[in-house]
């Protein structure tokens, strides 16, 4: 158990783009370990904070677990919510000491899918980062120097001081943005190696790989990359110049503005759905009829809105 309470965990997980899963004791009877509105907050490694312990919090815990590393494969079932109302009777079903019953709700938040790894701590990368910042992303910032890193870094960016910058980029999480952008062009040319090769496996393939510098080092790579057997589809994947052209100026901030909006627009455009004609889904989360019928209370439409008032056992 972590010293963060639930309230700053939560922040520190949305900040880091970490998946997580809260619960919360919507309402109980007899004896229980904690009183209704408690919280716990469960990471894949932590828990923060407590709905009381004992075999309720084991199980509940457990279950948060499960539908994390569900939600990180990928197979979390569609019609499965990411809010959930479990009730659990203590003794009968729990075996706790207690006897009451407490039903809870569990909510769970995935991890932020828009994974960028920049390569290289230059002027260009440095003020890059002030930007992805600010950005719903979660960032590797990635270089062998370790005095070129400033000493304050954004809340989603994590610093990786690496001699083997390759095995950097052969461990990225698929999906990832990847923005070479060191300041050896050896290096620069051993990275895009290594990221095409991942990209001929469907299941390592990187959504983004964007290289700094001119269209002279874009057409040596490309000879280069050709004599390495790279096909000209393969190589037509990696972006350079990256970033958006018409943005101008090459200052490291312009530079790095230009990268930005370039990785916004890509993101952007790989959420948006593939048929556009196609209606949204017709509720999203818990929809009211079953809110109404899990919670069992009555409905006050005397004001602005739906109030359910709880049913007292």
């Amino acid at each position: 158990m972590q010293s963060l309470n639930w309230t700053q965990a939560i922040l520190d997980c949305q900040q880091r783009g970490e998946a997580h899963v809260l619960a919360t004791v919507l309402g109980c009877s007899g004896s229980t370990p904690r009183d209704q509105s408690s919280k716990m907050l469960v990471t894949a490694n932590e828990c923060y904070d407590s709905i009381g312990g004992g075999h309720l919090e084991f199980v509940v815990t457990n279950k948060a677990r499960e539908i994390l590393a569900a939600g990180k494969q990928g197979s979390l079932p569609e019609e499965q919510s990411n809010q959930q109302i479990h009730h659990f009777p203590l003794g009968a079903s729990l075996g706790q000491c207690c006897g009451g019953s407490a039903s809870v709700l569990i909510e769970y938040f995935p991890a932020n899918a828009f994974h960028v790894a920049v390569f290289g701590a230059g002027h260009v990368a440095k003020a890059l980062i002030k930007i992805l910042g600010e950005l719903p992303c979660r960032v590797s910032w990635i270089d062998e120097r370790a005095e070129c890193f400033p000493e304050a870094l954004p809340a989603n960016t994590t610093k990786v001081i690496s001699d083997q910058p390759c095995y950097e980029l052969e461990a990225l999480p698929a999906g990832s943005d990847v923005l070479i952008l060191t300041h050896n062009h050896q290096l620069d040319y051993e990275l895009c190696i290594k990221a095409l090769e991942r990209n001929q496996l469907e299941a390592s393939w990187l959504r983004h790989i964007g290289l700094i510098g001119s269209e002279t080092k874009a057409e040596r790579f490309r000879k280069r990359l050709t004599h390495r057997g790279f096909s000209e589809a393969e190589i037509k994947r990696i972006i350079c110049p990256v970033g958006k052209l018409e943005v101008a100026g090459k200052l490291p901030m312009q530079v790095a503005v230009s990268i930005a909006a370039q990785l916004i627009e890509i993101d952007a455009s790989f959420n948006e759905p593939a048929n556009q004609e196609a209606k949204p889904n017709k509720h999203r989360g818990l929809p009211w009829k079953t809110i109404k019928t899990e919670l069992g209370g009555e409905v006050d439409n005397s004001g602005m809105g739906y109030e359910l008032n709880f049913q007292k056992d």
